[in-house]
């Protein structure tokens, strides 16, 4: 299926598919959302960003759905914000947190991100070609990134006179470090994937050839683990569970049947069936 971004329905993927649209197909539990934009090397328009976080909220809710893959068409994955819409928006005119006041582009690849952030499922960005400004953003904001050698990464608001998100702001910063995160802030230049590695903004770097094979093998076995480990996991590790949660979280572990059937499973050598779905 596609998303819209005009229209927010339904459309056919494919050679086909609308520019400007979010292709999204789902099969054996991993939902695949492509960025399509291929005239604009995949930049996001604000129809796009408005979009993401209602296509995430469908998959959310799909319980056939265990682990999310976000990419790009035709060979990158994501330029950034389509630049032609911030002319006259008033982007420059902060709000509060560093957004603009007028909920303009800016503010919906906010929201576009944080609902990224906060998928309750394992996310993965597979990222080809360039992953600059609000596309960094969005692979920033997915639990891992898996890229292809020659990949291109960048932040680069410093370029446009924009103030980048302070939720995107520490997000990057609590990925790469302080010193990386004003290194790429401060000068806009796009660094290698290499580098991008040793900084911790990627996890596996793999020859082009073998990444779709590496991201579907992964994402297979994403899938396959309790649903159950890997939310509260997230949870915890993004620091947002308090005592409320903690408790939450044990509530769910107790009546949920996954670690009576990890163990049983363990002790028949067979795979595991996991039911919990949140």
């Amino acid at each position: 299926m596609a998303l819209s971004p005009s229209a927010g329905s339904a459309a056919g993927t494919g050679p086909a598919a609308p520019a400007g649209t979010l292709l999204c197909d789902v099969r054996d539990g991993v939902a695949t959302v492509t960025i399509h934009h291929p005239a604009k090397r995949n930049a996001m328009t604000a129809a796009m960003w408005r979009d993401l976080p209602v296509l995430l909220e469908r998959l959310a809710a799909d319980a056939s759905v265990r682990v999310l893959v976000l990419t790009g068409s035709g060979g990158t994955f994501c330029a950034g914000a389509d630049i032609a819409e911030l002319s006259g928006t008033g982007v420059e005119n902060g709000g509060g947190d560093g957004e603009p006041a007028g909920g303009g582009p800016q503010s919906l690849a906010v929201a576009a991100e944080e609902a990224l952030a906060a998928f309750p499922k394992p996310t993965l960005a597979a990222v080809r070609g360039y992953c600059v400004g609000g596309g960094c953003q969005l692979a920033a904001a997915c639990d891992l990134r898996f890229a292809a050698e020659g990949s291109s990464f960048g932040v680069t608001p410093a370029r446009l006179g924009i103030v980048y998100p302070a939720t995107a702001t520490r997000r990057l910063a609590g990925l790469v470090g302080p010193a990386t995160a004003k290194f790429l802030l401060f000068s806009a230049e796009l660094i290698g994937a290499d580098r991008a590695l040793r900084t911790g903004l990627v996890d596996e770097l793999l020859p082009p050839e073998e990444l779709d094979g590496r991201v579907a093998e992964f994402a297979r076995t994403l899938a396959s683990r309790s649903l159950l480990t890997q939310a509260a996991a997230k949870e915890f590790a993004n620091g947002d569970a308090g005592p409320e949660r903690v408790a939450h979280w044990a509530e769910q572990a107790r009546g949920s049947g996954d670690t009576a059937e990890g163990v049983s499973a363990f002790l028949e050598r067979r795979p595991p069936r996991f039911t919990w779905a949140g």
